[in-house]
């Protein structure tokens, strides 16, 4: 089923995440859920909070950017419980980014290139895996929103600042969008 996805300015992006267990009710059924929600909105990845459930689940699928990106083929990822630790081999990168919760919105964001994650699969089967690239871009983003983070919270002041009515319009639901979407003004 496609879930509506949540705008910038709806309360549960901004919340921490719990982590879960493997009696998580229907847990199968949400993350086919958040599979079928992330690609009919056209996107790489998917927190549950972006779908109004304050748990720690990310779904991605690195595939449709792989021609640009070839350290996201076959990344396709059911993250469940994730740990992410920075690893600062690398100098941080600024790219654009852009969010599902953030419709028609792209900025300038600094991340590092390389990552080590720890999660557990929709089988609870425990896994561990270093990232780097754009990959470990993808993994940063999602899992910010585990944490109440959107990538606009890591733009330069000045960004912000012009942006504000971009963000307020989002927040108020002033946005069109080709996906189902849910903003604190509806």
């Amino acid at each position: 089923m496609i879930l509506p996805v949540y705008l910038y300015g709806t309360p549960v992006l901004r919340e921490e995440t719990e982590d879960i267990d493997k009696d998580y009710p229907e847990l199968r059924q949400l993350v086919d859920d958040m599979y079928e929600t992330m690609y009919h909105s056209d996107g790489v990845g998917l927190a549950a909070p972006q779908i109004g459930r304050s748990i720690s689940v990310i779904v991605i699928d690195g595939n449709p950017v792989a021609d640009h990106f070839p350290e996201c083929r076959d990344m396709k990822l059911t993250l469940i419980n994730p740990e992410m630790e920075v690893i600062e081999d690398m100098a941080p990168v600024t790219r654009e980014e852009g969010c599902l919760s953030l419709p028609g919105l792209s900025e300038p964001v600094k991340r590092v290139e390389h990552v080590r994650l720890n999660w557990l699969d929709e089988d609870f089967t425990e896994h561990e895996r270093e990232f780097t690239g754009f990959a470990a871009r993808l993994i940063q983003h999602e899992y910010d929103h585990l944490l109440g983070t959107v990538y606009t919270d890591r733009v330069a002041p000045i960004r912000k600042q012009l942006i504000r009515n971009k963000l307020n319009n989002i927040a108020k639901g002033k946005v069109k969008c080709e996906y189902r979407t849910k903003s604190a003004g509806k």
